[in-house]
């Protein structure tokens, strides 16, 4: 016989607790229609943003100079490897020409000598290992077979070199690539934030960094200090770039970043240094009391040394800053100094 029972009425907590839920819900459904939207950041907060992902463009600049300074090193040396590939292959191909002859000289005067028909038809390694127990050769053969053995290695040798030296060009056109690709991204995500900005406030920014650089590079007081000697001469090259623009990768004449216009100064004084800022951190002699620094001393910043300027005296700094700035004069005391570099 079926049952009849009466369906479970739901108590009085779990009702309580559906009811409650719900009304939450509602509540939060309302604010959530009523909330403002979120505020635009002003100029100020755009310009922190903004001076952020320029440093972070920066960095990432350094070690797209590097993968270039790499690239232009592994072509070369490839491009060198290359031609000695081939230069060693028509040495040897003479180098078995002449062992031809030979053996057609020995044939018109009664067949050819068992060892050189050896040599003709398998491995010279091979070939002296078992013409030596055969004592078979003449003093001319060994000399001519040995050449031809070890220039064989060193082709070799080269060829493997060149080979390894080309998938290590490969793996630093990925990462060029790459670094590339990360630049160009955080300065669009600078130039995002800046869309974001009124034409009145682009102006104020602009105006802003237009009046910075000028004060620093119009008023500074470097004081007594001059330049002398190679670094002297690069400081003075430094200073006739003040006021060309900032441009990642650029090492001169018209555009600079941090490093290339450091390695450009140098080079200006006929002095040759690495191109990036991390490089040039280990390119001579470290200064770690600033009271130390001489004009012309490079100034390595930030704790990954991904910036580097050149001293100017006084407690100044010349150098590239940033995408949108200008060649200037900065103090010293606006970045996070880690030493100073005497070439």
């Amino acid at each position: 016989m079926a049952s009849h029972r009466r369906p479970k009425q739901p108590s009085r907590t779990r009702v309580t607790v559906l009811t409650t839920a719900a009304a939450a819900a509602v509540v939060l459904s309302a604010n959530a229609a009523n909330a403002a939207p979120s505020e635009k950041p002003n100029k100020d907060e755009v310009k922190t943003k903004v001076d952020k992902l320029y440093e972070e463009a920066e960095q990432a600049t350094e070690k797209l100079d590097g993968a270039k300074e790499k690239q232009q090193k592994l072509q070369k040396q490839i491009s060198a490897l290359q031609d000695n590939v081939a230069r060693g292959q028509e040495e040897l191909n003479e180098l078995r020409d002449g062992l031809g002859s030979m053996a057609s000289a020995q044939y018109r005067t009664g067949g050819i000598d068992p060892s050189v028909a050896l040599f003709l038809s398998s491995d010279p390694d091979d070939f002296l290992d078992k013409a030596s127990a055969m004592d078979q050769l003449s003093a001319q053969q060994v000399e001519s077979l040995k050449k031809v053995q070890g220039k064989q290695r060193s082709l070799a040798q080269q060829r493997a070199e060149a080979s390894a030296k080309l998938k290590d060009l490969a793996d630093t056109r990925a990462e060029l690539a790459k670094k590339k690709k990360e630049v160009q991204s955080k300065l669009g995500s600078a130039q995002k934030l800046l869309n974001t900005l009124t034409a009145q406030e682009k102006a104020a920014l602009a105006t802003k960094e237009q009046e910075r650089a000028t004060r620093a590079s119009e008023r500074v007081d470097l004081g007594n200090s001059k330049g002398s000697g190679r670094a002297g001469a690069a400081f003075a090259a430094a200073q006739g770039a003040i006021g060309s623009p900032y441009v990642y990768g650029a090492s001169g004449p018209s555009s600079f970043d941090c490093s290339g216009l450091t390695s450009w100064a140098y080079a200006q004084a006929g002095v040759t240094i690495p191109r990036t800022s991390e490089a040039q951190a280990n390119a001579g002699t470290r200064i770690y009391s600033q009271g130390d620094l001489q004009v012309g001393d490079l100034v390595i910043f930030y704790g990954d040394q991904h910036h580097v300027g050149l001293y100017a005296g006084n407690g100044q700094v010349l150098h590239a800053p940033h995408t949108g700035a200008v060649v200037r004069y900065e103090a010293i005391g606006n970045m996070p100094f880690q030493f100073g570099v005497r070439i």
